[in-house]
């Protein structure tokens, strides 16, 4: 792991799915750009091996006959590319949190060493793993709502109406390190996440992107028009000051046959409406992606989510082909990073509709 030391949150939260099926050991990590940070990290951890730099542990991991297979990289997102360029070229795979990148230079620095390495590059877009997510996307699939006409993605938070003086806030609102605010925090979430159902990336979008509380220098809420070469329309809501909202993802679809509905506050639901008839309830029990860990009717969340990413990332490494399409990896990551540069050039530009040089999801 790189990042993810003392004070950190997502890298508790990779430790824990990482462990949750039984794929992967911790056995060696850069935990802290400050290397007593980062001992004292690894030395609570129980760590093996530590490391006070990522281009040291790179080095060393690639040279050991029992070195890592695979890194988790939990850092703030401008120190996203150069630890994945390194351990790529290393021949070590990468799980990379999200977004890609702090800028499109370091996007396609990742890029690419991921093209000239034969190592996998995953990104964690942990939404995309709940079950009756990957639920959704199997019956948009198979055309289970006819032709798609409307699109509604809502991501809102309000832990940064005000600044909680926060390591995590310290660093997502510094422009420098987390290059983006809300589009990025979140929005690449509900971006990533339409695609991930629909099967379809927006082919245009207009957008205001504002910084809500004064004197703020990143965005902290953002609406988002969406255009699909196909006709149907739809928008995208992501805010970090809306007030009572904790974390609030909603995703609705609508077709010429039926719709789709799922919030994250009710993860194990999924309301499926086909046109004329009353709506249907889908739980656990009818997921077909066999991604769950308990039995229907026992709640299963946010950790378990990340999990199936970690389980599919590990089968994968190991061989198995069968989880890769619904694993998000590069092309979501880029995409995610167009995404951010396109909402500010419309916005920008009074909310003009601009090009968003995507197309169909993977």
């Amino acid at each position: 792991m790189v990042g993810g030391g003392e004070g950190a949150f997502i890298g508790a939260v990779h430790r824990i799915a990482a462990r949750m099926d039984g794929q992967f050991q911790l056995i060696a990590g850069a935990l802290s750009g400050d290397p007593a940070r980062a001992r004292a990290s690894a030395e609570a951890l129980g760590l093996a091996r530590s490391y006070d730099d990522w281009a040291a542990m790179a080095k060393a991991e690639a040279a050991r006959p029992d070195g890592i297979e695979a890194v988790a990289i939990v850092t703030p997102n401008h120190l996203h590319a150069g630890p994945a360029a390194a351990f790529l070229a290393s021949g070590i795979h990468v799980i990379c949190d999200k977004p890609l990148a702090a800028t499109e230079e370091g996007a396609r620095q990742i890029a690419e060493a991921a093209g000239a390495s034969d190592a996998r590059f995953f990104l964690t877009h942990n939404y995309a793993a709940y079950p009756m997510i990957r639920e959704a996307r199997a019956i948009m699939a198979e055309g289970g709502i006819g032709d798609l006409r409307l699109v509604q993605v809502e991501y809102l938070q309000d832990w940064l109406a005000s600044d909680p003086g926060s390591k995590q806030s310290e660093w997502r609102l510094d422009p420098a390190r987390a290059g983006a605010g809300a589009l990025g925090d979140i929005g690449t979430h509900a971006w990533q996440l339409a695609a991930f159902v629909t099967g379809q990336y927006p082919s245009q979008i207009a957008a205001e992107v504002s910084a809500l509380v004064p004197g703020r220098a990143v965005d902290d809420d953002a609406r988002v028009a969406l255009r699909y070469a196909g006709g149907a329309r739809g928008g995208i809501w992501v805010s970090q000051v809306a007030t009572g909202c904790e974390n609030r993802l909603s995703l609705r679809l609508y077709g010429s046959t039926g719709g789709l509905e799922w919030s994250h506050e009710v993860p194990d639901r999924l309301i499926r409406t086909h046109l004329g008839q009353p709506s249907q309830i889908l739980t656990r029990a009818q997921d077909r992606s066999a991604s769950s860990r308990t039995p229907p009717g026992h709640p299963e969340g946010y950790l378990e989510a990340f999990a199936n990413l970690y389980s599919d990332i590990a089968a994968v490494i190991r061989g198995d082909s069968t989880p890769a399409a619904r694993l998000p990896g590069l092309a979501d990551g880029l995409s995610g990073m167009e995404f951010i540069a396109a909402a500010r050039r419309s916005s920008e530009a009074g909310g003009a509709w601009v090009a968003t040089g995507t197309g169909t999801a993977t």
